[in-house]
């Protein structure tokens, strides 16, 4: 129980360069408290104390607002940053090193009995706001955005970001882990300079149409250099300024 509770002290220290004395940690720190009662509630669970399990878990989400059903599973060394609003499932897991910010929801999607929440491997990074649904399995390693809402299982390692939750490209997830491994993690899971995989090929589109305009102007004018003037005149266009559909879309 002391040895767990001192490696959830060192997580803060390592994780959050705002705690400055374990005192402060151990009476202000809302995610130690949660993962406190969340042990107690589970050891009622596992008793079969279901009655006394959900209380206990009711009390943590009245003191700290976090919310854990006693049925799930948190690993060591997990750290819930700030912590409001974070909701964790009955049958979800949550692997060993794993750091969840506030407003995080590990949820269902089935009303149905059984496995239905989501399963996160170590050392996972879940991004303040995100939303994880269903029993899918997010691999170890991997980060989940701010806002990002997870519907479909994410590889270990990777990136996803975005509405629904898309994997970001190699040489960005290549970026990504360059960053953690000069800060030992990556806090809200994404960096300022990773782009949305939707947004790249919005950019890509705006960039061929842009150039195919160029190819056709051209070829106008060179029919025209021949002699060869088009049957009836080009119908009047809005104009197309790439630059600024480039712009609006970051």
């Amino acid at each position: 129980m002391f040895d767990q509770l001192r490696e959830d002290i060192a997580v803060v220290f390592e994780r959050d360069p705002a705690a400055r004395s374990v005192f402060e940690v151990l009476t202000t720190y809302p995610g130690i408290h949660a993962i406190l009662l969340h042990r107690l509630s589970s050891r009622f669970w596992r008793w079969g104390w279901k009655w006394l399990a959900r209380f206990t878990a009711y009390f943590g989400r009245w003191a700290t607002g976090i919310e854990i059903h006693p049925g799930a599973h948190i690993g060591r060394r997990v750290f819930i940053d700030h912590g409001m609003g974070v909701v964790i499932g009955e049958t979800a897991e949550v692997g060993d090193d794993c750091t969840l910010y506030h407003q995080v929801t590990l949820g269902g999607t089935s009303w149905n009995k059984g496995k239905r929440h989501p399963t996160l491997g170590k050392g996972v990074v879940v991004g303040a706001g995100a939303k994880i649904l269903g029993p899918l399995t997010v691999g170890e390693g991997a980060k989940i955005g701010s806002n990002a809402v997870v519907v479909k299982d994410v590889p270990a390692g990777a990136t996803a970001v975005g509405i629904p939750a898309r994997i970001l490209t190699s040489a960005a997830t290549e970026e990504a882990t360059t960053a953690v491994k000069k800060l030992g993690f990556a806090a809200y899971a994404i960096s300022a300079d990773m782009n949305d995989p939707m947004v790249k090929v919005v950019h890509g589109l705006i960039d061929h149409s842009a150039t195919m305009d160029e190819r056709i102007n051209w070829i106008v004018e060179q029919l025209k250099v021949l002699g060869v003037e088009p049957a009836t005149p080009a119908p009047k266009r809005d104009e197309f300024d790439p630059a600024y559909l480039n712009k609006i879309v970051d």
